[in-house]
């Protein structure tokens, strides 16, 4: 089915990102922009960010996780180590990570390099979820074909009867991952398609936290 999407269009007028503004560190400018964004009242899940992985098919793949910390510079979410992601990263463990705030006209893009955390920091995180998510993290074998629908809650109801009346123990397949950055993009929309671009790339030759910066043609 056919759709005339030419004339969808916007014009972008609710920001600029200027030399004068623009810090030396990206993390400066990331924890501005993350906490604006999470304090508009339009922006939903803002730690929603789109990563991307290259598949063992060789195909590129992208999905929506939650960022759930920022520690010693690195971006850390969870999930299930059988999972087609995570088959993915242990294949190739570069990655990209895209933040994109529709209500301020911003976007931010992060390649890096992805590991596993420690055993002890995922069940410490565990521990705070919800009980019906640890019962998820039993339940669902991510990625994997299942028959229905009912045949997936029902493998929920097994594992809530076999930890009810106790702690949910941290199953092996389900851990964090921590991404270490080697670059940031930054993205400003505006008017005329002119956005503004700016590009962080690290540079350990000189140490381990010099960035350089540069604006990048719209």
């Amino acid at each position: 089915m056919q759709r005339d999407l030419q004339n969808l269009r916007k014009n972008y007028s609710k920001g600029a990102l200027v030399e004068d503004n623009v810090p030396d560190n990206p993390y400066t400018l990331f924890d501005e922009w993350f906490s604006e964004a999470k304090s508009h009242m339009s922006v939903d899940e803002v730690n929603a960010m789109s990563l991307t992985t290259l598949g063992i098919d060789g195909f590129p793949k992208s999905r929506i996780v939650l960022l759930k910390e920022v520690e010693k510079g690195c971006f850390i979410f969870y999930s299930n180590y059988t999972s087609e992601k995570a088959k993915s990263i242990k294949l190739h463990p570069k990655v990209s990570i895209h933040f994109f705030w529709p209500a301020l006209e911003r976007q931010i893009i992060i390649k890096g390099i992805v590991s596993k955390v420690s055993r002890d920091k995922s069940l410490s995180y565990f521990q705070t979820r919800p009980r019906g998510s640890q019962l998820g993290a039993w339940a669902s074998d991510q990625s994997a074909v299942v028959n229905s629908r009912a045949a997936l809650e029902e493998q929920l109801e097994n594992y809530d009867s076999k930890f009810k009346n106790r702690d949910i123990p941290l199953p092996d397949h389900w851990g964090g991952y921590s991404i270490s950055p080697i670059s940031f993009e930054f993205w400003q929309g505006r008017p005329n398609r002119l956005h503004d671009r700016f590009l962080y790339t690290l540079d350990n030759s000189i140490n381990e936290n010099n960035w350089s910066n540069n604006r990048l043609a719209p």
